[in-house]
């Protein structure tokens, strides 16, 4: 591993069992670093979590491997190196980040971080690194998407992630929707597509799942990265099931956090075919996150898209009616789904690019 700059240190961060333990100072740091990093690069807190929060999500989770550092600079934290290790037969990939404070750029600290997340993958036999990092608006040159769609600027992040030999393969958009305004567009919507989707029906619920759904969920998150567009990003295929879809449901209900399922049920087979998910922490005051939607192939070109979402942020507003909006990402050349975000009220607020490496 390239040698370390005088005075850092790359500690391997300890996972706490509750964020109250005597053990999590150096967890507590690292969620402080992380929040301040973000806020860095995008002006603002919506990217913000309390420690106990983000907690769960580190937590031993057989389907993934999660390997974290603190980074030390003079014994104070100053960013976080983590990489993530998929456990599926045959997983191949590696996702990756390294985030510095601004203060510490340009003394070698990215490069050696960097250094050691390759080292790591090929110790656990990984051959693809992908990585993804929002890059600000900037003047200037840009990179762009090998997708056709989209660009970034070619900044400080984009240099750093070419040094180390990867190539951007597409580009993210993050959109937000003003709350306090959209009820009477999404009503309207809400409507149209209900009148295209004779023959399903629109289900709801907050985390828990109920049993009867547990199953019709799992084979929805498992195509969500064989479905998705891709670009040329690698991913390794993953398997769902019920205990899986209970895993991931402990990450939200043990910090707190809500989570909206709506979802679309074709009423003849009783198969969910839809879905779209709102989630919030205990701050319900503070920015709503819109993280998975999806529509299975079979069954698109009945507005099931719309249908999910429309109906999703009209129950939001009675689940947390404080939220003043809703932020999400989409590929640049997802157009379906962009199109309804756009009519829905959705805009532009940040890009992110979507980094690639395959390892000799």
């Amino acid at each position: 591993m390239t040698s370390l700059p005088d005075g850092v240190e790359f500690r391997r961060l300890h996972i706490p069992a509750s964020i109250h333990d005597d053990d999590a100072a150096d967890f507590r740091e690292m969620t402080r670093v992380r929040n301040l990093v973000y806020a860095e690069i995008s002006g603002h807190d919506d990217h913000s979590m309390p420690a106990d929060e983000l907690l769960p999500n580190f937590q031993p989770d057989p389907a993934q491997v999660r390997l974290s550092w603190l980074v030390l600079l003079d014994g104070e934290a100053v960013g976080r190196i983590g990489l993530d290790l998929p456990q599926e037969d045959g997983a191949r990939s590696g996702y990756w980040l390294v985030e510095l404070l601004r203060s510490v750029w340009g003394r070698g600290i990215g490069r050696a971080a960097y250094a050691l997340v390759e080292q790591t993958a090929r110790e656990h036999g990984r051959t693809v690194l992908q990585s993804w990092a929002e890059h600000p608006a900037a003047d200037g040159p840009h990179l762009e998407a090998p997708t056709g769609f989209g660009s970034v600027p070619h900044d400080h992040i984009a240099r750093y992630f070419l040094a180390s030999g990867h190539a951007l393969e597409q580009v993210e958009r993050n959109s937000a929707l003003d709350l306090t305004t959209a009820e009477p567009r999404l009503r309207a919507l809400l409507a149209e597509a209900e009148s295209a989707s004779a023959g399903y029906r629109v289900v709801q619920w907050v985390l828990p799942t109920p049993d009867e759904f547990v199953d019709g969920m799992a084979l929805m998150k498992e195509r969500m990265v064989t479905d998705a567009p891709a670009a040329g990003l690698e991913f390794d295929e993953e398997k769902w099931d019920a205990d899986r879809v209970r895993r991931y449901e402990r990450t939200y209900l043990d910090a707190g956090r809500l989570l909206l399922i709506t979802a679309a049920q074709h009423i003849d087979s009783g198969d969910l075919v839809a879905f779209n998910e709102l989630a919030i922490g205990k701050d319900r005051t503070a920015a709503t996150s819109q993280h998975d939607t999806l529509v299975v192939g079979t069954h698109r070109g009945h507005r099931l898209g719309m249908l999910v979402k429309c109906a999703g942020l009209l129950a939001w507003r009675d689940i947390a009616p404080a939220s003043p909006r809703v932020l999400t990402y989409n590929a640049e050349e997802n157009r379906p789904m962009l199109s309804i975000n756009e009519a829905i009220g959705f805009v532009p607020v940040a890009y992110e690019g979507a980094w690639k490496k395959v390892l000799d």
